[in-house]
This record gives C-alpha cells, sequence and structure tokens, in this order.
C-alpha cells in the first residue's frame, strides 16, 4: 500500500535560472495520494516523501517575486536562505535542500549534482529589493517609512505577530490619523 503523502503546491514560472536542471525545479513531481477525512496514523515517511519536503522547502523561493506574499512570508523565507553559513549542514537548510532534491534519485527534477549555494543565493539577492518593494507598494506611505527606517525592528514585530501591520494599518483607518 502507497504511503499517503501531504499534496505539494505547484509552482510554474522559474524565478531565477540556474540553468537546464534547476529549471524543473519548479515543476509539479507528481501526483500526491488524497488525505482522509479520518484522524490519520502517525505516517512513517519515506524517503521520497522526505526528498519532497526537501523540494516542496525550495518553492518558497518562488514567492519572493510575488508582490503579494505578505511581509512576513517573505522576510522568514531570505532569513532561511540567507541564514548562517554553520547551520548551512542542518537537515532542511536552504543548503542541504538544494543537495538532496539536486542529487536524489528520488528527486522531482532531474539529477543536478550539487548546486552551488552562493551562485543561487546571488541570484535571489540580485532581486530582494524589487520583490520588497512591490510587497511595500501595498500598504501605505507611513508603513514603507517605518520599515525603511527601522527595518529590524518591523521585522521583530512580525516575528511577534505576523498580522501586526494589518493591525495597525485598520487601526488607523477606523480611528484616523491622530497627527494630521
Amino acid at each position: 500500500m502507497p504511503q499517503p503523502r501531504a499534496s505539494l503546491e505547484r509552482f510554474r514560472a522559474p524565478l531565477f535560472h540556474t540553468g537546464a536542471c534547476f529549471d524543473s525545479l519548479l515543476d509539479e513531481p507528481g501526483e500526491s495520494n488524497a488525505a482522509s477525512d479520518e484522524t490519520p496514523d502517525p505516517i512513517d515517511w519515506t524517503e521520497q516523501d522526505v526528498v519532497f519536503l526537501h523540494w516542496r522547502l525550495l518553492q518558497e523561493i518562488e514567492a519572493l517575486a510575488d508582490p503579494e506574499t505578505p511581509l512576513e512570508a517573505k522576510l522568514d523565507t531570505l532569513r532561511w536562505v540567507f541564514t548562517e553559513r554553520e547551520k548551512d549542514s542542518r537537515p532542511f537548510s536552504f543548503v542541504n535542500c538544494l543537495r538532496v532534491v539536486g542529487c536524489s534519485p528520488l528527486s522531482p527534477i532531474g539529477y543536478c549534482g550539487l548546486v552551488d549555494a552562493e551562485e543561487i543565493r546571488s541570484r535571489i539577492r540580485h532581486g530582494v529589493k524589487r520583490w520588497l518593494e512591490a510587497t511595500l507598494t501595498r500598504y501605505p506611505e507611513w508603513v514603507r517609512e517605518a520599515v525603511a527606517r527601522n527595518p529590524e525592528w518591523v521585522e521583530q514585530q512580525l516575528a511577534r505577530n505576523p498580522q501586526c501591520i494589518n493591525e495597525q494599518i485598520r487601526a488607523v483607518t477606523q480611528q484616523g490619523d491622530l497627527f494630521a
């Protein structure tokens, strides 16, 4: 009996060009089994499931280019991609996900071998400013100024409460600007 797998979201357009082998990173890995409505027994993860999970984590990079992706989600993905180098060997680090997806025979993409994580990081770094600006244009000017003046503080607030910006916008909309 096949092991059940969580459905994997599909992303089609490549975010960054890494050569032919990683273009297929964004292709559909295959069909997954539908989850039942019953409370399932604990699932024993197959090796293929673990490889697909590494692949799915890499798909989060695609959302960076989408202006509709929440700022907190973009910051979280960027933290994961640009984490401290000593964390690169951890099981689900960005670097390890690239290694597993590029080298595993169970990967949903064709074999690529080891991929230069620094090259991928460089390509992501190249688009970060544009992607963050695209998201920030959806917010009022005072939010954009707060992010520009003190991005670390905004990041801390979002880490504590991912809805804090939306809550502040709602409060200002309802109360009006007290200093205008």
